[in-house]
Formats: C-alpha cells, sequence, structure tokens
C-alpha cells in the first residue's frame, strides 16, 4: 500500500486532521522564506499532539547541522527532508554527527530525464517539481518503468485530481502540501480524501 506524507503543518488543526487521515508522515518546514514555515517551538508544541504512529518529518534548506540534530534529539522529527542544495559532504557530516534517517529532494523541471533516483548516502528520495510547494507537477512521463516503490517519495502537485495517476507510478509515498489545501491552509476533507484514495488504492503494475 502507497504510504502518504503531509506536509506543511503549521496550526493545530492541521495536527487534527493529520490524526483523523491517519497519514503515515507529516511535514514541518523549518525553511523560513515558507509560507508554511514553523519555528523550533511551534513544531514542538505541535509534535505533542501528533498521533504516535504518524511520523513527523522536518524539511530544511541549506540548514545549521546543529540546529537540525536539536531537533531530531529533541524528538520534535524522526526523520530529516533536505530541500535545498546539501551537497554529499554537507550529508556525510550530518551523518557523522548523528544517525537519523534522511530524504534527499531533486527538484526536477518538466523535461528532466533520471539515470538514477538515489543517492547511497540517503535513504529516500523525494522527487520534487522546479518550485517546491508551488502546486506544479514536473513530468512524469520520464518516471514510467522505474522502480519507486523501495524509496521514492513523488511530490510536485499532488492534488485529489492526479493522486490516482501518481500512485500508478507506484511510488514508496507520496507528499501532498498545496494539494492538500485551500486558500493557502490546510483543508480537513481534502485530507481526508486524499488519504483515502491511497489506503483504496490497488497496486498494479502499469509500466
Amino acid at each position: 500500500m502507497p504510504k502518504i506524507k503531509i506536509c506543511g503543518l503549521f496550526r493545530e488543526q492541521d495536527i487534527e486532521f493529520a490524526n483523523e487521515a491517519k497519514s503515515d508522515f507529516t511535514g514541518f518546514v523549518f525553511a523560513e522564506k515558507s509560507k508554511r514555515f514553523v519555528t523550533a517551538k511551534q513544531a514542538e508544541n505541535l509534535r505533542k499532539n501528533l498521533a504516535k504512529e504518524i511520523i513527523p518529518v522536518g524539511v530544511f534548506v541549506n540548514a545549521k547541522i546543529d540546529d537540525i540534530i536539536s531537533l531530531h534529539k529533541n524528538g520534535i522529527i524522526d526523520i530529516i527532508q533536505l530541500h535545498g542544495g546539501e551537497t554529499d559532504e554537507y550529508i556525510e557530516e550530518l551523518k557523522s554527527k548523528h544517525e537519523a534517517k534522511i530524504i534527499r529532494a531533486l527538484n526536477l523541471n518538466k523535461n528532466s530525464q533520471l539515470s538514477t533516483l538515489n543517492s547511497q548516502l540517503c535513504n529516500y528520495t523525494l522527487l520534487d517539481s522546479q518550485t517546491p510547494g508551488s502546486g506544479y507537477t514536473f513530468n512524469w512521463e520520464c518516471l514510467r518503468g522505474m522502480d519507486l516503490s523501495e524509496n521514492v517519495f513523488l511530490a510536485g502537485g499532488v492534488n485529489l485530481q492526479n493522486i490516482k495517476e501518481a500512485l500508478k507510478l507506484n511510488p514508496f509515498a507520496v507528499d501532498v502540501s498545496s494539494g492538500a489545501e485551500t486558500d493557502g491552509v490546510k483543508d480537513r476533507e481534502k485530507i481526508l480524501k486524499l488519504v483515502e484514495a491511497c489506503r483504496n488504492f490497488l497496486p498494479y503494475n502499469y509500466g
């Protein structure tokens, strides 16, 4: 069964919606330029009310390594998502200081072709559009025939209208942010329906 991450939670209601829907992952965005930015204190308060079975992910853009480690050590996040221009050397330093699972994001434009999906340094790869959080997709056709089921999060414009097409690519998980919103905030009905779509999806080899 494909998993689902609802990203960009920043209100108490957002946590309530995720708990009700029983998403697999939630995302807290620690990038200050994001409209979904949360501080460490805000994330800590939100985390306290998050259902134990939901895995919190911290989203970072070229953040200070010590700040990331502090959030993980304090139990605010369980998985680290790197969404900037983090180098292999940066990731190696991060891993040398603290053990945590890492998602590495790749921002793709509509003409991108992929020869490899994952760095051996990271546990997961997240495939996103050129402008993360914008609601725009990239060319999913470039993923046809690739095995995404073990470690790939598919992001970039996933919403209620196209989630079934996204799931046909058989990703490990889909990652939804703007597609779970109305007027810039998380929408309960959309979150419930997105999670339901994943739970009801029957895997099939679409090629």
